[in-house]
């Protein structure tokens, strides 16, 4: 995690937890420019912050009290008041913390992921490859498979295993184009066993979908994925 993005986090739960000791947004009064702006500086971050808040591992574990303590004493140093942790020091706690968060984060998702497909796999409509790739055919079709080097018109819905929708052209109500290979292993995979006019539930382990980095605010890492896929056509150049 960047150090920019880091400190646009503190900050941002910093002003939250101000604005709640002072009694919420109601009794700000802005009554010169200065205060407008430093109110839209607030709003700004606040925004921000609240969107990586949502991603940050372990973040729901922190105390905004003892943040808002630390932010006033590190700002008020040459007035007496000291941090207890030292700015050389604090960068190296923070920074442990996130990753020892991420790897916990990740670990238990590949264990969710994992026992999904155990028992997902022991549905006879459920068929499961070599690869681990899982899939089930709500609708069979019966045009040409696209090879590797084909390019692909497909309907797709895609979850979490608890349901928590991230990419969704059928959302969109417009399908997407691409190359087979230019998506993640477990659609390459799936797509090449696909005829036209198919429509699969596929079920896609962590190694063959985003891995440990994970994509995004959605798609943490390791974490096991589920499409529904209609292929619509093979797109001929």
């Amino acid at each position: 995690m960047k150090n920019s993005i880091l400190y646009l986090l503190v900050l941002g739960l910093i002003v939250a937890a101000t604005s709640c000791q002072q009694g919420g947004p109601a009794n700000v009064k802005l009554e010169t420019s200065v205060d407008s702006v430093s109110y839209a500086i607030g709003v700004l971050v606040g925004s921000n912050n609240k969107k990586q808040l949502e991603s940050a591992p372990g973040s729901n574990e922190m105390s905004m009290e003892i943040m808002s303590a630390a932010f006033r004493a590190a700002s008020l140093a040459k007035e007496g008041e000291e941090a207890v942790i030292a700015e050389e020091d604090a960068n190296a706690l923070v920074q442990k913390f996130f990753a020892e968060a991420g790897t916990r984060e990740a670990q238990s998702n590949l264990e969710e992921g994992n026992k999904f497909l155990e028992e997902n796999g022991k549905r006879d409509s459920v068929t499961t490859t070599e690869s681990g790739l899982q899939y089930e055919i709500l609708t069979a079709g019966t045009g040409e498979k696209p090879s590797a080097t084909d390019k692909v018109r497909v309907h797709y819905h895609g979850t979490t295993i608890d349901g928590n929708v991230f990419d969704s052209s059928v959302d969109r109500g417009e399908p997407s184009v691409f190359g087979v290979t230019q998506v993640i292993p477990g659609w390459t995979e799936a797509l090449q066993l696909m005829p036209v006019g198919a429509k699969w539930k596929v079920f896609i382990p962590a190694a063959l979908a985003y891995g440990e980095r994970g994509a995004g605010g959605d798609i943490g890492p390791n974490a096991a994925l589920t499409f529904e896929v209609e292929l619509l056509e093979i797109v001929k150049e």
